[in-house]
C-alpha cells in the first residue's frame, strides 16, 4: 500500500467556481486541488487529483488506485453518483476504501438527488460543507 489517495472528480466539476456557485460555492477545482495538497503534506500523504466527464474513466481510475495500492479514494461522482451502477459495482469490485464527497447535500436537493449508488458501496460520505467536504474526507482517508 502506498500513501497516495486518489481523488476523483467527475461530470461538471471542471466547471466549480462559475457553475451555480449559490450552490457548489467559488472555489475553483484548482483552488480545492491547492487545499487537499497543503492538507496532504500536513497529514504526511500525497493526493492524485482528476477530473473527467466520462463514466468509464471514473472506473479505470478506481481499478488503477487498486493496482497501485492507494490507500483510499475520494470519489465526488457529480451526477455520476444518482444514475451510475457501473460505478457502485467498480467500488465494490476494489478493496481500495471509497469514501463519497459532495459540496452540497444531496438530500435537501431534487429527489432525484436523494439515491446514490456511489454511497451504497463507500465507506464513508461527507457532504454539504462545500470545499471543506474534501478536507474532512481526506483527514478521514487518512487516518485509514
Amino acid at each position: 500500500m502506498t500513501d497516495t489517495i486518489y481523488v476523483l472528480n467527475g461530470p461538471n466539476l471542471n466547471l466549480l467556481g462559475m457553475r451555480e456557485p449559490e450552490i457548489y460555492g467559488s472555489d475553483t477545482l484548482d483552488d480545492i486541488a491547492g487545499m487537499l495538497e497543503d492538507r496532504a503534506r500536513e497529514l504526511g500523504v500525497a493526493v492524485d487529483v482528476r477530473q473527467t466527464n466520462h463514466e468509464g474513466h471514473l472506473v479505470d481510475w478506481l481499478h488503477e488506485a487498486q493496482a497501485e495500492g492507494a490507500k483510499a479514494v475520494l470519489l465526488n461522482a457529480g451526477a455520476y453518483t444518482h444514475t451510475s451502477i457501473a460505478l457502485l459495482d467498480a467500488i465494490r469490485a476494489v478493496r481500495t476504501p471509497v469514501i463519497e464527497v459532495h459540496l452540497s447535500d444531496p438530500k435537501t436537493r431534487e429527489p432525484f438527488r436523494h439515491l446514490s449508488y456511489v454511497g451504497m458501496a463507500a465507506v464513508q460520505t461527507v457532504e454539504g460543507l462545500g470545499a471543506r467536504s474534501y478536507i474532512v474526507a481526506l483527514e478521514a482517508a487518512a487516518a485509514l
